[in-house]
């Protein structure tokens, strides 16, 4: 029997907090980013969206499509509260639930929907119970494996319900634009592009015709690709462990990457993200590992360990950075996450530097009293610490 897979995935999850917080942003353009021309947009409401603003935009860009767009900072303690909130929600259904960022998440449904007889009210009624419990907007994508269920919850937004069985996969899927595939970035779309490849029905057929020039530019995704248009993909969960001694944050880039310049802007957000949760919570990390996901959903992780601890966003930023530049400079992603580690508690931080002041001032006074013992002895003060030496200027 085939499982079933729901993708759910909140809709402008960041703008949409900043509604929820202040009602009288609803139906304005807001985005979430920075000034300046280092700003990028996080996200932005359907309403700036009219107006051609789009998540991974410059904000002075979004600026010139939309002079009256409201930009916020953002307000992450806040986000990373509804965030749990709403996987706290989508657990009370089912436990088999895997966090791909703080607004999306794959879950396995099979076991939940046996013995409905409208699977569509179901899930409807799911969406409304949390938008009145929360004000939080998702869509929600309901198919047999990951893939199609993503592509199923992007179908329709905001608030849109989709589901695509393996006979759908013609119908709905094929006729979409190839840059509306999951797993076709940005930068491979208009390759595909100039081979005749338009749709995702255009990619299919010259998949069955075996074309070279399609398999050499896609190369060691092809089939993974191919598999996933013909509804083998995977309909595995990973239910991740909680690790109570880490801290992190992860993110869904709008778009598939392997730009350094954009994953760095990302990598400065979630910097500062982590940091302000560790000084909340009153901890210090002494590791830092970064976390990237690539378009088929693979994970891959690196992480760098210091002698000192630490929660301070532009170490975990310059840490993180250093660690994407070595080992994921050429890799293609869709998601980047960062991760402090072995982490202690701040007090205990004092209480050990605390040990260490004094026992440096033990072996210091020690010295002291044995350098004086000797030059006692000796009737004359000819012995000195090797700081006081430098000290007077003698070498």
């Amino acid at each position: 029997m085939a499982k079933v897979i729901v993708h759910i995935d909140l809709n402008a999850f960041y703008a949409r907090c900043e509604e929820i917080k202040n009602p009288s942003l609803e139906n304005k353009p807001i985005a979430v980013g920075h000034e300046g021309r280092a700003g990028i947009v996080s996200t932005c409401s359907y309403k700036a969206r009219e107006f051609g603003v789009r998540s991974g935009m410059p904000t002075f860009k979004a600026k010139n499509l939309c002079p009256q767009l409201i930009l916020i900072p953002g307000d992450y303690r806040f986000y990373s509260v509804m965030s749990k909130t709403f996987f706290n929600f989508v657990k009370r259904y089912t436990k088999l639930v895997e966090m791909v960022s703080v607004d999306e998440c794959f879950a396995d449904f099979t076991e939940v929907i046996k013995g409905q007889d409208d699977v569509i009210s179901f899930f409807r009624k799911m969406q409304m119970e949390l938008f009145n419990e929360t004000q939080l907007t998702c869509s929600i994508g309901v198919s047999v494996t990951r893939f199609l269920a993503k592509m199923a919850s992007n179908y329709q937004k905001p608030m849109g319900l989709t589901i695509i069985r393996r006979r759908d996969i013609k119908k709905i899927i094929f006729p979409l634009k190839i840059e509306e595939m999951f797993g076709i970035g940005k930068k491979t779309a208009p390759k595909l592009k100039s081979l005749g490849i338009n749709t995702i029905g255009d990619l299919y057929v010259k998949m069955q015709n075996q074309e070279e020039e399609v398999k050499h530019l896609l190369g060691k995704f092809y089939d993974t690709l191919k598999e996933w248009l013909e509804g083998k993909g995977s309909d595995e969960i990973e239910i991740e462990k909680v690790d109570p001694k880490s801290i992190g944050n992860s993110t869904t880039l709008p778009y598939d990457t392997d730009d350094i310049n954009d994953v760095n802007k990302y990598l400065l957000d979630l910097a500062k993200e982590v940091s302000l949760r560790a000084k909340k919570e009153e901890k210090l990390g002494y590791t830092i590992q970064i976390v990237v996901k690539d378009h088929t959903f693979k994970s891959y992780n690196k992480s760098l360990t210091l002698e000192n601890p630490f929660n301070d966003w532009n170490t975990i930023y310059e840490q993180a950075k250093q660690l994407y530049a070595t080992n994921f400079r050429e890799t293609t992603i869709r998601l980047v996450g960062i991760t402090l580690q072995n982490l202690i508690d701040i007090q205990d931080m004092a209480v050990q530097m605390s040990l260490f002041d004094y026992e440096k001032y033990e072996e210091e006074s020690a010295t002291k009293l044995l350098i004086n013992k000797i030059n006692r002895s000796l009737k004359k003060p000819l012995l000195k610490r090797a700081s006081e030496v430098k000290k007077d200027g003698n070498s």
